[in-house]
């Protein structure tokens, strides 16, 4: 077979022609014959004499092979500089190029030789054919609608000034070349280029920007949601500005011809919007929930991503637009997320990187004059100031914080997979020339990569603790407004949750704000996110599982709040992979200002009593929270409070247990439950437990050598006793005439009595409430942690809710708040107060004495019992 074409064209240019293996020039015209040998594409072996090198298949092997290598290398090295990995990619194909290795003529000759463009060409396209695929099916347009006209607003006003820079520039560049002898561009070809040089310059990343959010922390933040949304929007006006330009692109001037191009377009666009997708909906009909898709279902939907390629290409637009509009029209949900997990992989680690390495090879440095780097830093200069600009009037005018507009301005000069697309559309259709191809490359390189290191440094939102001092239960007002984060794993959560809400006694006088966070893990999606719910339409059915969960959730939530006066509920829903799933947590925290964390337990109660793991994921979680929180926290042992799967009615009765050992944690326990003292259907018992004469202080067991950690110990443990008894007294004297408050007091002298005593207590109990433990060293269970399962628990709250417990209880296990310097040294005015008179210090209220049986009465408060260790 043979072909000509009315040019001769380099090792870099679009439809490289072969001849055997080699170029040749037939006549003046710069004819160029292809002949094509089948005994050229797999070798004999070098037995036979032959050379792998010479064969394409072999050849395509080891190029494979090398850029693979190359960028993972790049991305190892690159990875403390904090690059994303199409910075590496790039960097790879330039190192490959003839502006680094590609200067030999031999490597240039051998390993990337002119006849295996085409093959190479081939792969990286249909690579991207893939990507782009990829990238539709993980977008969700319904984040626009969320986020509002904000989002909107600030995409269009990022856009318009760096497009009539870059546009501006395209006018310099080709005057530039034009006085170096270049060919001269006709009018429709300038307008042309002014189009691409706009788009390179003016349009934002969205999957390199959503990467660099998640590094950032910033996902979850409302600065987060504005840029993922502003540049989907940016990300939209571009594919519109390509789809146009490719079909100016491909005549060389506006004629009807281009005309029928975009209509055709358009029309394909409706079909894939009103043919495929319902067709692609019949498919998730057919498949029950929780079953794996058929696999003829998938390999018919992969291969109209060729057929919608092919449609595209056909009618002059590029294969990739069909592509990425086909992606689109898949429905997000379990679908989306079967084909991602068969294809990400694969597409982005192995046939991605040959399309960016192209790029690379296509870049010569060496072509590029000193004026024209110095005009491309001029304009790169314009062009990111006039994003920052253009975005930071918007912010302002939405009453932004200036440092968040400045810092949108700069994420939204991110630059990625839609630029470099754009530039090898371009250079492909010769509206590019090689000098302003490498030059664009190498802006786009440079743009991106400092991006994340200047946002790294200019704003960090692990600075700006927000000034707020009610961080625990113990330091808030109890005639104010308290703030409670629940999370949920499962719907089963929600039920102990609500009971436990109902149970902490919302009134008018003191409401309780709750915001109800849905924990969904990240898949077959581009990005995290944060979902605010509003109320949905009636009778619109949830399109997949999650979102039927989230249903679930936020009506039983909502119907709470419908009964019960004194509570407002914010469901949210919050989409992340397990390992960050703490800081979406943390960052909500910090953003309402909660004074409290609620989190389920990650084992469940079995019919029999038992206590399984649901998710062992959610056990790190949990922890990474009680690491980081910037509040109080608790964790849920659930098992059935209440009784019932449904939310209680206000005239159910709960009997609450407080086990007082001492310490911040256990103040801060009781100080929950004194709140839900108040509650005219909740009767409380607290039992303090006391050292006895033969308990053995942990502390002098310390190492001989460490006299100043002993000594350090020693002193905060004399501290939390003064601040416990001080608690306590004030504790007893404000309801020393409360019937429904049951106090008391035992002393033991080491674990074993604890347990004996916590064993033996009535079995009447719905919650009990005790302080995690964190830091204290106490006789009192002294050994226990030697047996725990649950660190984070605690040796108590491990104890009681482990499976061997008699008592089927649910389980409250409280952390303090304390603040670690990051708050502005955010002290309680209990906690500045003791700092002040630690050495003035008495202990206030009546005299404690131990008699025997290790019992007491205390004023007029009740007691149960009267020996040993029985109630």
């Amino acid at each position: 077979m043979s072909a000509y074409v009315d040019n001769e064209t380099s090792i870099t240019g679009r439809g490289s022609k072969l001849i055997n293996g080699t170029i040749s020039a037939t006549n003046k015209t710069h004819e160029v014959m292809v002949c094509y040998s089948p005994n050229m594409i797999t070798t004999s072996g070098i037995w036979q004499g032959d050379n792998p090198l010479d064969f394409s298949l072999p050849l395509f092997i080891l190029q494979l092979t090398i850029i693979v290598l190359i960028t993972r290398f790049l991305v190892f090295i690159l990875k403390p500089l904090r690059q994303p990995r199409i910075i590496a990619e790039i960097i790879g194909g330039v190192v490959l190029g003839p502006s680094v290795l590609g200067r030999s003529k031999r490597f240039a000759e051998s390993v990337f030789p002119l006849r295996s463009v085409m093959v190479l060409e081939t792969m990286a396209n249909v690579g991207l054919l893939y990507f782009l695929f990829l990238v539709g099916v993980e977008m969700d347009l319904t984040m626009i609608k969320r986020t509002g006209k904000k989002a909107v607003t600030i995409a269009i006003s990022s856009l318009i000034l760096p497009f009539i820079i870059g546009a501006c520039y395209a006018i310099i560049l080709m005057k530039m070349e034009e006085e170096e002898g270049d060919i001269k561009k006709t009018p429709e070809q300038t307008k042309i280029f002014f189009l691409f040089s706009g788009v390179t310059l003016s349009v934002t990343a969205f999957p390199v920007l959503a990467r660099i959010l998640a590094e950032l922390k910033l996902l979850s933040t409302e600065l987060g949601r504005v840029a993922m949304s502003a540049a989907l929007v940016n990300d939209i006006l571009a594919w519109i500005l390509l789809g146009l330009g490719i079909a100016l692109a491909e005549n060389n001037k506006v004629t009807l011809a281009s005309l029928g191009v975009i209509l055709s377009t358009i029309a394909f666009v409706i079909f894939c919007i009103f043919v495929i997708r319902p067709a692609i909906g019949w498919i998730i009909r057919r498949t029950p929930e929780g079953e794996s898709f058929n696999e003829f279902y998938l390999s018919l939907i992969l291969t109209g991503v060729m057929v919608c390629g092919f449609i595209t290409d056909t009618i002059g637009t590029h294969s990739i637009f069909g592509a990425f509009v086909y992606g689109l029209v898949i429905p997000n949900g379990p679908l989306g997320t079967a084909l991602i997990e068969k294809l990400e992989d694969f597409v982005s680690g192995l046939l991605l990187p040959l399309f960016f390495a192209m790029s690379g090879l296509r870049t010569n440095v060496a072509e590029v004059g000193g004026a024209q780097w110095g005009y491309a830093f001029f304009t790169l200069t314009l062009a990111t100031l006039g994003k920052v600009c253009g975005t930071l009037l918007v912010c302002l005018y939405y009453k932004m914080q200036m440092s968040e507009g400045l810092t949108l301005g700069l994420l939204l000069n991110t630059k990625g997979l839609i630029e470099m697309i754009v530039l090898n559309v371009g250079r492909d259709q010769q509206v590019i020339t090689e000098s302003a191809f490498a030059i664009l490359v190498l802006m786009t390189v440079l743009m991106t990569s400092i991006i994340m290191p200047i946002v790294n440094e200019f704003y960090r939102p692990a600075r700006r603790y927000m000034p707020y001092k009610r961080r625990t239960l113990q330091t808030s007002n109890p005639n104010s407004e308290l703030r409670i984060l629940a999370c949920i794993h499962t719907p089963r959560n929600v039920p102990t949750i609500i009971n436990l809400l109902e149970a902490s006694h919302p009134t008018k006088k003191s409401p309780i704000t709750v915001y109800a966070l849905h924990l969904v893990e990240l898949t077959g999606r581009a990005s995290a996110m944060l979902i605010v719910h509003n109320t949905r339409k009636s009778g619109r059915p949830a399109q997949n599982r999650t979102q039927a969960q989230s249903d679930h959730i936020i009506n039983a939530f909502e119907n709470y709040e419908q009964h019960m006066g004194g509570i407002s509920v914010q469901p949210l829903t919050a989409i992340s992979p397990y390992s960050t799933m703490h800081e979406d947590i943390c960052n909500v925290s910090e953003d309402k200002r909660v004074a409290f964390i609620l989190l389920p337990f990650h084992k469940q109660q079995t019919v029999d009593g038992g206590m399984e793991a649901t998710n062992p994921a959610f056990r790190t979680v949990n922890q990474n929270v009680l690491a980081n929180a910037p509040c109080s926290v608790g964790i849920l042992v659930d098992r059935g409070l209440g009784g019932t799967a449904r939310v209680v009615s206000s005239h159910t009765t709960h009997h609450i247990a407080v086990l007082f050992f001492g310490g911040p944690d256990d103040r801060e326990a009781l100080s929950y439950a004194w709140r839900m003292s108040e509650h005219p259907d909740v009767h409380l018992t607290v039992l303090r437990f006391l050292a006895g004469e033969n308990a053995v202080e942990p502390a002098i067991l310390a190492n001989e050598n460490s006299d100043i950690r002993i000594l350090n110990i020693i002193t905060d443990s004399e501290r939390e006793k003064q601040r416990d008894e001080e608690f306590i007294s004030e504790f007893r004297l404000k309801n020393v005439n409360v019937e429904s408050i049951v106090y008391s007091e035992k002393v033991v002298n080491n674990g074993e009595e604890t347990v004996a005593v916590i064993r033996s207590m009535d079995n009447i109990y719905d919650l009990y409430i005790i302080g995690r433990g964190q830091g204290m060293i106490s006789p009192l269970t002294a050994g226990l942690t030697d047996w725990s399962e649950c660190p984070e628990l605690g040796a108590i709250g491990d104890l009681l809710s482990s499976s061997d417990f008699a008592a089927t209880v649910s389980v409250l296990v409280v952390q303090q708040y304390v603040s670690n310097g990051l708050a502005g040294s955010l002290e309680s005015p209990i906690q500045q107060q003791d700092d002040q008179n630690i050495n003035q210090w008495t202990q206030r209220g009546q005299a404690v004495s131990h008699g025997g049986g290790g019992e007491v009465q205390l004023g007029n408060m009740h007691q149960r019992g009267t020996t040993g260790n029985g109630w």
